[in-house]
């Protein structure tokens, strides 16, 4: 059985482009003082390596403090913390 080619036109969205058709919704810009720091403490979560995290949870370090997840990987999450955004561990067993 033959397959017919596959026809690509110029303009169409097909999730390869962020041009002027893109549907992927722009990533939030978190701001530390008005998105984080206002927050209550018990939305906190308190950091260990062990622990997975979520892109936008609230984490609390120990040394770091108050920060938003901006970011995750499989191995490492990147967190928004006041003194500016740091890579740590999350899900090591």
């Amino acid at each position: 059985m033959k397959r017919t080619k596959e026809v690509r036109r110029r303009g169409r969205d097909d999730g390869d482009n962020d041009g002027f058709f893109s549907t992927k919704a722009a990533a939030k810009q978190w701001d530390w003082e008005k998105d984080v720091a206002s927050q209550p403490d018990e939305l906190f979560a308190k950091y260990a390596p062990q622990s997975r995290f979520a892109k936008d949870a609230f984490v609390l370090h120990a040394k770091f403090g108050k920060g938003v997840v901006i970011d995750v990987e499989p191995s490492r999450v990147e967190v928004l913390f006041q003194d500016g955004p740091k890579k740590l561990a999350h899900g090591l067993s």
